[in-house]
């Protein structure tokens, strides 16, 4: 596995190339941009899932992935959640003048996700609350629905933030997921975001 990552000062930005056996990732990232995405790993819901991340986060950023997805979406789907962790990390920098907390409620017609996030530097996921059975689905056939959960656990154990994410209702598949990154998605853009009133480290003991 070879991986490198660089981060600029003046802008919160990083970029990460990420090739095993299994899968090569590209991902690039602006923390303060307007969610532009140019979003490509060979699994389409993902993309479709990344896309809606991106825009609701205004997070803009460039993922082309490839995989062998002929196998199984796994480890495409995994590395790209590695890599977007990593890059995320490395962009927060020291992460000075944030709000580090964010917290949101969506709906997405008969579904609804609540999500709230501690940029912390603490790596910790809680996520429940999908119905019986919805790991099982396999939606745009190639996503099946155990991917949602594995795709926060890599984000929040590269990125070194707290996720709290629980499905409070949903019936179809596809919503259920769906609500679940769009309310990552605007928790993440509420505690990334620079505030203002705050000045240095968010935090008691000076570092995060």
């Amino acid at each position: 596995m070879s991986e490198n990552g660089a981060s600029t000062a003046a802008a919160r930005t990083a970029r990460m190339e990420r090739t095993t056996s299994e899968s090569s990732v590209l991902v690039e990232i602006n923390l303060d941009g307007t969610g532009v995405s140019d979003i490509s790993t060979s699994v389409p819901f993902y993309d479709h899932m990344l896309t809606a991340l991106c825009k609701h986060s205004l997070i803009d950023m460039t993922v082309k992935a490839t995989g062998d997805t002929h196998i199984d979406a796994h480890h495409t789907v995994e590395d790209v959640a590695i890599t977007f962790g990593e890059v995320l990390r490395t962009a927060l920098g020291n992460k000075a003048g944030i709000r580090r907390f964010g917290e949101a409620t969506v709906p997405l017609d008969e579904a609804l996700a609540h999500a709230v996030v501690d940029v912390s530097g603490r790596p910790y996921l809680v996520h429940g609350g999908e119905p019986a059975g919805q790991e099982y689905h396999l939606i745009g056939g190639h996503f099946t629905g155990s991917l949602t959960r594995h795709v926060f656990e890599a984000i929040t154990l590269h990125a070194g933030i707290c996720l709290h994410m629980n499905v409070l209702a949903g019936r179809d598949p596809h919503h259920i997921v769906e609500a679940q990154f769009k309310a990552f998605a605007r928790a993440l853009r509420s505690a990334v975001e620079s505030d203002p009133r705050v000045e240095g480290i968010p935090s008691t003991k000076g570092a995060l």
